[in-house]
């Protein structure tokens, strides 16, 4: 049983913006702030920069490749299966590790405001459950993420709104305290917040008429996420001074108490709430969507591909990619995941480029959207993704050459 097409361009976008901003900017933007300082502004950019090349690349080959699986797919097809084998193995496990510290972020906010919950059982259970609305349906999901994007946008934009003009001046005396060196390394950290514009693509096969949709939904989601997120650091590190929100692991909600309104403190840590379940959502979905690809190219066990008759879903892969997410929430660490997690994404965005450089020999004519300034765009994706590489821990590369390994390991045998 094939997958439906369901989602159209408002969808899509949506499921780009939910998947895009989320924990990145309310979790890890503290993480990236203790690096680059009030500079984080010009680590925003140089990220979105960055994701901006691999962004075209998606938009190219969603158009061409309208199939579920994204990254994965265009690997496989364009490059060689090998190769899309080993790109699925490090997509899926640094989504699992990127949803697993998105449970852990939601529930960290949610214990803050609830300190009664342990935060284990809160992350736990927001895995559960969402992992069981995407079993009913993607339109469902879809809906529900939709509800969520607009409430935490609007919470956003009364923060930026509200702040931006009791700035304190003077917190922005030290810009840069650690150089360029901090303003890469907060760059690397922030780009985990950009993730998401890829998840649409996953999702090729549920568009309708992708050749369109697929490549709009995802600059618009993007151009919309970059936007945000420049303004909401600006105003964080206006309002509080950058070592305090470093220290925290709930900064924009940190940022907000130096205003003393209560109200909006309220609405910020909500909203973070909010944004945290969006992300999750649409990481599950991704996550399910590039297992199913990968079982039905015979790449991981078939009954992974199932379809449930009932909810048009690949349920297999939602309940193996869900539990998997649910039990590595147990023992992560926030700064090493989203470490590992940017590293491993960054990997993945160097085949999507090769892939939209090798899609112009292979299907030239192939979708209705064309990379602008083709080859220079893939090929300054290819380049700023290694430069953004260098300035992450070493144990990311560590811990992303043992997935690369034993993928490879891995595909040999069953090939064998």
């Amino acid at each position: 049983m094939s997958l439906k097409r369901t989602l159209n361009l408002l969808d899509a976008t949506a499921v780009g913006i939910g998947a895009i901003i989320g924990a990145g900017i309310f979790v890890v933007l503290g993480i990236a702030i203790g690096y680059a300082g009030p500079s984080i502004v010009i680590s925003i950019i140089i990220a979105g920069l960055v994701a901006s090349f691999t962004a075209f690349s998606f938009a190219e080959l969603g158009s061409a490749i309208p199939k579920e699986g994204g990254a994965y797919e265009y690997s496989f097809e364009l490059i060689s299966p090998s190769v899309g084998f080993v790109v699925g193995c490090l997509w899926l496990f640094a989504q699992v590790v990127a949803g697993a510290a998105i449970s852990l972020g939601f529930a960290s906010y949610f214990a803050a405001m609830f300190p009664v919950f342990p935060i284990k059982l809160v992350a736990v259970t927001a895995a559960l459950i969402l992992t069981g609305l995407n079993l009913i349906g993607i339109k469902q999901s879809t809906t529900v993420n939709n509800v969520l994007v607009i409430i935490k946008i609007a919470v956003l934009a009364l923060f930026i709104g509200f702040g931006l003009f009791q700035m304190h001046p003077q917190y922005f005396s030290q810009f840069s305290p650690n150089g360029l060196s901090g303003i890469l390394q907060g760059a690397g950290f922030i780009f985990f917040a950009y993730l998401g514009f890829g998840r649409i693509a996953a999702l090729g096969e549920e568009v309708k008429n992708p050749e369109r949709n697929l490549p709009l939904s995802v600059l618009i989601a993007f151009i919309v996420s970059v936007a945000v997120y420049v303004l909401t650091g600006l105003t964080a590190t206006g309002l509080q001074d950058y070592r305090i929100l470093a220290q925290s692991g709930s900064p924009i909600a940190e940022a907000a108490r130096a205003t003393g309104n209560f109200a909006v403190v309220t609405a910020v840590s909500f909203g973070a709430l909010i944004a945290t379940v969006s992300v999750l959502l649409t990481n599950l979905i991704g996550l399910s969507r590039v297992a199913y690809a990968m079982a039905r190219n015979d790449q991981l066990p078939k009954s992974i591909a199932r379809v449930s008759s009932r909810f048009g879903t690949p349920y297999v892969s939602i309940l193996a990619m869900g539990v998997l997410l649910t039990v590595l929430a147990y023992a992560l660490d926030l700064r090493e995941a989203a470490a590992i997690t940017s590293f491993s994404i960054l990997c993945v965005h160097l085949t999507v480029n090769l892939s939209a450089i090798r899609l112009r020999k292979k299907m030239p004519n192939s979708g209705k959207f064309k990379v602008p300034f083709y080859p220079i765009i893939p090929s300054l994706g290819l380049v700023s993704c290694i430069i953004l590489m260098f300035s992450l821990p070493q144990e990311s590369w560590v811990v992303a050459a043992v997935v690369v390994i034993a993928s490879t390991i891995m595909y040999f045998l069953r090939k064998k």
